[in-house]
């Protein structure tokens, strides 16, 4: 690794004398690193990364080690639409009791997501005295479902409208778009059903 970096493919005259440690270090380890963190940085903005540092404070692992009331206020206030000023003072008030009923309540102890305190609300039926905080937590549900959905969308997209199909039309490419983030359904459907489908729509010349 300390002898000079010879290029392949390359005169050495248009390359700067380096060993192999400094070229592999800095012209492609850290290269690489630097694109990954430019892609998690496109990915996870500021504002994604407070939702998603808010929603570890009503997280029940550890027994809600994580719990921290100002910053699930602060969740809440990215809300305005759901929740008023009124609605983020009731919270406040709930979220003290919540806590005080989660402790003291063996059922939700041992409970590691959001998805299985949501569901344990329902069957204690606890969702009903905390009308707000079960709210909240369907919020941040729902809003991880969504981010997947359109991430899946876009790199769906990457691999349909390529350049033979720049021209296509928005709803051609809806449907395309459909049938191949929803293959494994698609898939499901005899190809019998999907003839016939298609020879019903209008009169054809021959039948396939």
């Amino acid at each position: 690794m300390d002898a000079l970096y010879v290029p392949q493919g390359r005169s050495r005259r248009f390359v700067e004398q380096a060993t192999n440690l400094h070229h592999f270090r800095l012209g492609i380890f850290l290269e690489v690193i630097d694109l990954h963190l430019q892609e998690l940085d496109n990915r996870f903005n500021e504002r994604n990364m407070e939702l998603l540092t808010f929603m570890a404070c009503l997280s029940p692992k550890g027994n809600f080690s994580s719990f921290d009331k100002e910053n699930i206020l602060k969740l809440a206030s990215f809300y305005p639409e759901e929740f008023s000023s009124v609605d983020v003072m009731t919270l406040e008030l709930q979220l003290d009791v919540f806590m005080d009923n989660m402790l003291s309540d063996e059922r939700f102890c041992g409970l590691q997501d959001l998805n299985s305190l949501s569901m344990m609300l329902v069957k204690t039926k606890r969702h009903e005295n905390f009308p707000l905080v079960y709210f909240l937590i369907k919020l941040m549900l729902i809003l991880l479902v969504a981010t997947t959905s359109v991430e899946r969308v876009f790199s769906a997209m990457t691999c349909v409208k390529i350049k033979l199909r720049n021209s296509m039309g928005d709803q051609f490419m809806n449907d395309c778009l459909v049938t191949f983030i929803e293959k494994e359904v698609f898939l499901q459907v005899p190809d019998e059903k999907i003839i016939d489908h298609f020879q019903n729509m209008k009169t054809h010349r021959m039948n396939l």
